[in-house]
């Protein structure tokens, strides 16, 4: 028999501080460019730890944060998981509706701001009442001026900490350690609770050669948002590891992700089809030094493989797709060729590389069409279902688990197929879903809302491509007669922007006289979909 030695984050963070001291963040806050090691990140991750003890954060606890990606973020990763509270990243793109929604039910405690993002919750400050304590994070020696009472300083929190503090011993692996809330495909956000085991496994997992590969030699760069599944778990595996890390900070250009990459030496790198496409951009227009990228991983939407080859073929940066999502860590399959594969023209290994992927070791999958099991060909489409020890077994405190879970499975959405070698490939949704910058909307809540004014007879919302953003909503709406000839566009848009994040709103409003429906009178997207492609074809 083997210890039963417990899987919790303090040994990451831990970890980072005894083997690795002088290994480096470079963090990008609103100021510039900070430099801290890994002994000095620990330093005030502990102290972090004992200022949220003295604002009354106890086990169990959610500390919400709605920030950037620096360092400050990064401390806020480990203080309070390695306390015993529970990380809430919130995803401060979601509406003002939805962002209160889910600090309200998962009941924050405390909030981490940055301070440019507080005007987004003062606004919102007396709809969420369970939160006791703001602290700003900021370059700035004091607090910004704010409508928040109970502000404190973040800076001033960790002078005033002692640094004696020690973390629990007895932590729980299975104890949750942290949360994210889905992007609301339809109804309000679904809260994803992960425990301190499933965050050191998927760690574990991106440190695979056959998966990310992720190592102390490597300089990593998480593009992807930390609020967005915890920036796919890179901060954690780069701590544990003692990687180096490039914080890119707000509002980073194309330019800007360059020169960081030429700069600090980056080699791994992590971000969404719309990232990609920017820096492409940048390449293309600029020069600058890639030659110490060793990878560029992308996820959250489907990669071209027009800009696969860009990459390596122009740039000679090898690119690799993976796929994964909140309830999932995310991790779960990646497209790294196998040794034989190699061996193929670069047309077909493109063709295996524009897939999602292969399974992650540790997981478990199976792909479910209307008749059972599907068959590995390539062609046979089904619901791709997982299970795995960092996968999600319910949702938090959510009816909608039963929609998804079954018999110990997750059941993802996804239509898929897979090939002889287990190659995955996404083709289509179950629900008409529209990924836009790897960020999902739904159609469901655009045709509803616009269903909901008087001058609306119908609307059904699709995607259209865009070489930007992969997909942007388009609605097809059809008046009611009284109204015809006398509704414009623009009354649409001012009627859907109080109701909606910005990124949300359809890029354009078609008026129909019919929407082909089916024979039950279902709204028939495909057919839809052909009517209105062939006006967007090749469009931004």
């Amino acid at each position: 028999m083997m210890m039963q030695t417990p899987l919790t984050m303090t040994q990451m963070i831990n970890r980072a501080e005894r083997f690795f001291p002088k290994k480096e963040v470079v963090s990008r806050t609103a100021s510039g460019i900070q430099r801290f090691t890994y002994k000095q990140i620990a330093d005030r991750t502990r102290k972090l730890a004992e200022a949220l003890q003295k604002l009354g954060v106890e086990r169990g606890d959610k500390v919400g944060t709605l920030a950037w990606n620096h360092h400050r973020h990064l401390e806020a990763y480990f203080a309070i998981p390695c306390s015993g509270a529970v990380l809430h990243t919130i995803n401060i793109r979601l509406s003002p509706q939805h962002i209160v929604f889910i600090i309200n039910h998962a009941e924050d405690k405390v909030l981490l701001i940055d301070a440019d993002i507080l005007p987004l919750i003062e606004a919102v400050k007396d709809k969420i009442p369970t939160v006791k304590a703001y602290v700003i994070m900021t370059d700035e020696p004091e607090l910004p001026e704010t409508t928040l009472s109970n502000v404190y300083h973040y800076e001033k929190l960790l002078d005033e900490a002692t640094g004696v503090y020690e973390y629990p011993d007895d932590l729980d692996e299975n104890a949750p350690a942290g949360m994210c809330y889905t992007s609301a495909t339809t109804g309000n956000p679904k809260g994803v609770v992960y425990s301190h085991r499933g965050i050191v496994l998927h760690s574990m997992a991106l440190g695979m050669a056959d998966s990310a590969a992720v190592s102390e030699k490597d300089i990593a760069m998480p593009v992807v948002p930390m609020f967005h599944v915890n920036a796919w778990g890179l901060p954690f595996a780069a701590v544990w590891f003692g990687t180096n890390l490039v914080m890119p900070g707000p509002y980073f250009t194309p330019k800007l992700l360059a020169e960081l990459i030429q700069d600090e030496k980056v080699t791994i790198t992590a971000g969404v089809p719309t990232i990609w496409l920017g820096l492409l951009k940048e390449l293309e227009e600029n020069t600058y030094d890639m030659s110490s990228l060793r990878s560029v991983l992308c996820g959250g939407a489907a990669a071209p493989k027009g800009m696969i080859k860009a990459f390596e073929q122009k740039h000679n940066i090898p690119f690799m797709h993976a796929y994964g999502m909140t309830e999932t860590s995310p991790l779960v399959v990646i497209s790294t060729l196998k040794s034989y594969q190699e061996e193929l023209s670069y047309e077909e290994k493109v063709e295996i590389k524009a897939k999602q992927g292969i399974l992650v070791p540790g997981l478990e999958m199976k792909v479910v069409g209307k008749d059972g099991e599907i068959a590995w060909d390539g062609k046979e489409m089904g619901e791709f279902a997982i299970r795995g020890p960092w996968i999600a077994s319910e949702y938090y405190k959510d009816e909608r688990t039963s929609d998804a879970f079954h018999d110990g499975w997750l059941y993802t959405g996804d239509v898929v197929t897979i090939d002889e070698e287990g190659f995955m490939k996404i083709v289509d949704r179950t629900k008409d879903l529209i990924k836009s910058g790897g960020e999902w909307i739904s159609s469901v809540d655009l045709e509803n809302a616009l269903m909901a004014h008087e001058a609306v007879f119908e609307a059904a919302v699709i995607a259209v491509p865009s070489e930007q953003w992969q997909e942007r909503p388009v609605a097809c709406v059809v008046l009611k007669e009284a109204y015809k000839g006398k509704i414009e566009k623009e009354e649409l848009y001012e009627f859907l922007k109080p109701q909606f994040a910005k990124w949300w709103i359809p890029d354009d409003i078609l008026f129909l006289e019919e929407i082909p429906k089916t024979s039950v009178g279902k709204f028939l997207k495909m057919a839809l979909r052909d009517q209105v492609h062939k006006n967007y074809a090749g469009t931004n």
